[in-house]
């Protein structure tokens, strides 16, 4: 890799390929895709950039097809598509890939540390994709950038006007995880792109962490080497895979093109169409909504699509005047505008929101007037463009008029065509785009190059040699899992001194270092080899036990202790504790007797005064408050970076939510047999592993089920 920018993408789900990407085979493969993939590749075009890593999920499923189990695909000369494994071998949509995000955590995380340099920052898209960077961000302390795509308020909002009852949409959708990712992103985000200004001020004005100082507009490109008007010559004047459907082909077409998705409100235009005996009479309509094989063996939201299409095309007996083919290649794409636009046609994208709408820039570079929704980036590119209508997408009468509208005036087609052709060009281009996107991203990192230099001292430092000769480490908290049963303990105890020095011990605990020495004198614990005091704020390693210097200054980003403090006094439920408890980079308190802490609102109090910070809360009544890069869990991934040692050769136990974190992720992870109840979430998770036995019983018991330290470990 030579001089110039590391820029890494994330975006997660869909099926993703390189070569004729499979748009519209699913829900998730659509629009994203499209613009990632051609982000990727516009941006490796620029001599500032020296290599783009774009991440996304390795599938090794039959029914997807072998090119979605390729780890690395080139994307040109100086961009790849990266495919990283987590989760099931099997394909799954992306509202079930929450509970294995933290694995993808660590798998970039090794991913990285095998690069001959850390990207210079981390680009991710959409909600998936920013939980997992706003961790790599807090981890190894790269500036996160973010796309959202499409946004969780917003497409609830949406979905409930239209009579959704809540609780079905979060079993669909996931929406509690989706938002809360989406709030913590603006939360850590150095800077978050937007297609328009309405997505940047209306969409994401909806949430409690915008803040305008970090919102750019920047609209995407479109690749205008596919898509361009039709040449007499050259268009083909037919195309079969519609042709075949329509008596009369030559009519005007009325052309759609989406991912099977409610939210496209598909069904709504073959009502506009199928209600207006004058539309029908001069023109056909064409719908092609992503791929389909067998309606009946469709994921459930694009079996919905499909049916609704065809039960509204044999309502209005449309057949002869519709087509709805069942597939369709990337390659048929562009030569499928230019046919609509041959035949003075028009476009149509009457989704319900469309936080940009790429298709309308794909029809305005092919020469095709558009009718498009109101509600999102349209009516920034028909204000920019002046290239066909907007219309309400609940009103089906209004699409109707709109459409008959757009094919009356055979003047006014013609200027909007030539309208879109020309301001495409001067509007929507790729490198005007990448200009756009480099220029911002070099002033976020000249803003924080002293931060960088701090991430690079950091993850460079070195420890004692005393860990010198360890290839394993085995970690646990204290209270309830290392101690409490003392023939356990020394057990235990003597595993750990056969296994030295091979196997580095280390404890994880809320308690501050005082106490932690106190008890493990108290319980004849030896000095651990590596102290992780204060629910991860602080790192020490033996034998001198001083703070680790590299950990508190990668930890101090954003953390303004004294201000959290005085958020938080008079917070309904709480009690500070005493200040014995307190650390630099830690602040506690205890919930009252017969009261429960609203985590939400404490959050709202913190954001409310710009205070950025993490919130820990244990048993049921501690709540300590962190520095938002600080915790056990990525204190035990900087010590797997400080190391260098892979995180699948750590044992982590823990007994209670403070651990969880610690708990997921790529780990061998031990829940002891008398954890509280609020870890029962891990069970059934990968490399979570829920002993019977007790205290350090269960950690032994979890040592012998991963065969931990061993020639074939589990």
């Amino acid at each position: 890799m030579t001089g110039g920018l590391y820029l890494l993408h994330l975006s997660l789900h869909g099926l993703v390929r390189g070569t004729s990407p499979e748009l519209g085979r699913d829900p998730d493969t659509g629009g994203q895709v499209t613009y990632v993939l051609e982000l990727a590749r516009a941006l490796a075009r620029s001599p500032a950039v020296a290599r783009v890593d774009l991440v996304t999920r390795l599938v090794e499923d039959p029914a997807a097809g072998p090119d979605y189990a390729v780890p690395q695909e080139p994307l040109g000369e100086k961009a790849r598509l990266v495919r990283l494994p987590f989760g099931p071998r099997r394909y799954l949509r992306k509202e079930l890939l929450w509970p294995h995000l933290p694995a993808l955590v660590d798998r970039c995380v090794e991913y990285l540390r095998a690069q001959e340099r850390l990207p210079h920052l981390i680009h991710t898209h959409y909600a998936d994709a920013g939980y997992v960077g706003v961790r790599l961000s807090q981890l190894l302390g790269i500036p996160l950038v973010h796309t959202g795509h499409s946004l969780g308020r917003t497409k609830r909002s949406r979905l409930l006007a239209g009579g959704r009852l809540e609780s079905g949409l979060e079993r669909q959708f996931r929406f509690t995880h989706r938002i809360a990712a989406e709030e913590e992103v603006l939360e850590n985000a150095r800077l978050v792109l937007a297609s328009t200004r309405q997505e940047a001020e209306e969409q994401w004005g909806e949430y409690d962490n915008f803040r305008p100082g970090r919102f750019a507009v920047v609209p995407p490109g479109v690749d205008t080497s596919r898509f361009s008007p039709p040449i007499p010559i050259r268009t083909r004047t037919s195309f079969p895979a519609i042709d075949r459907w329509l008596r009369d082909p030559h009519l005007p077409l009325v052309l759609a093109i989406s991912r099977p998705s409610p939210k496209k409100n598909l069904p709504a235009l073959v009502e506009a169409f199928g209600r207006d005996p004058a539309l029908r009479e001069r023109a056909n309509l064409a719908i092609l909504p992503g791929v389909r094989d067998d309606v009946a063996t469709a994921e459930e939201e694009a079996r919905e699509v499909f049916t609704d299409l065809l039960l509204a095309a044999d309502r209005h007996d449309l057949w002869g005047s519709i087509a709805l083919p069942k597939t369709h290649t990337p390659e048929d794409v562009p030569e499928i505008y230019r046919v609509a636009a041959r035949r003075r046609g028009v476009f149509v994208n009457p989704a319900l929101t469309e936080p940009f709408g790429l298709t309308i820039l794909e029809a305005a570079a092919s020469g095709l007037p558009v009718v498009a929704t109101a509600d999102g980036g349209p009516r920034e590119i028909l204000s920019n463009c002046r290239n066909g209508l907007l219309v309400d997408p609940r009103d089906v009468d209004a699409l109707s008029q709109a459409l008959r509208e757009a094919l009356s005036d055979s003047a006014r087609w013609s200027q909007w065509s030539r309208n879109g052709l020309r301001r495409v060009h001067d509007t929507y281009s790729w490198d005007g785009h990448v200009e756009r996107y480099l220029a911002l991203c070099t002033r976020l990192l000249r803003r924080e190059r002293k931060a960088l230099r701090r991430r690079h001292a950091a993850l460079g430092a070195t420890p004692l040699a005393r860990l010198a000769d360890a290839s394993h480490l085995l970690v646990t908290d204290i209270d309830d899992t290392l101690i409490g049963d003392e023939e356990a303990l020394a057990r235990l105890l003597r595993w750990r001194v056969a296994n030295a020095p091979r196997v580095a011990f280390g404890v994880a605990t809320g308690r501050s270092f005082p106490r932690t020495l106190e008890v493990l004198e108290t319980w004849k614990v030896p000095v651990p080899d590596v102290l992780v005091t204060s629910v991860g704020t602080e790192i020490r390693f033996a034998p001198d036990l001083k703070p680790d210097k590299a950990w508190e200054g990668h930890i101090r980003h954003g953390w303004r202790r004294e201000e959290v403090v005085r958020a938080l006094a008079g917070a309904p439920g709480l009690k500070k504790q005493p200040a014995v408890n307190d650390g630099p980079f830690k602040a506690s308190w205890d919930v009252l007797p017969g009261r429960t802490v609203d985590l939400e609102g404490v959050r709202r109090l913190l954001r409310a005064r710009g205070l950025a910070a993490r919130l820990v809360f244990s048993q049921g009544k501690f709540l300590d408050v962190l520095p938002v890069r600080a915790s056990k869990g990525l204190a035990v991934r900087f010590l797997a970076l400080r190391l260098g040692l892979p995180l699948e050769s750590f044992l982590v136990a823990g007994d209670s939510g403070n651990d969880l974190e610690m708990l997921v992720g790529d780990t061998m992870a031990v829940v002891v047999g008398n954890h509280k109840p609020e870890l029962e979430e891990l069970r059934g998770r990968d490399r979570v592993y829920f002993a019977s036995a007790s205290f350090a019983g269960g950690i032994l018991e979890g040592i012998g089920h991963y065969r931990f330290a061993t020639e074939d470990p589990c």
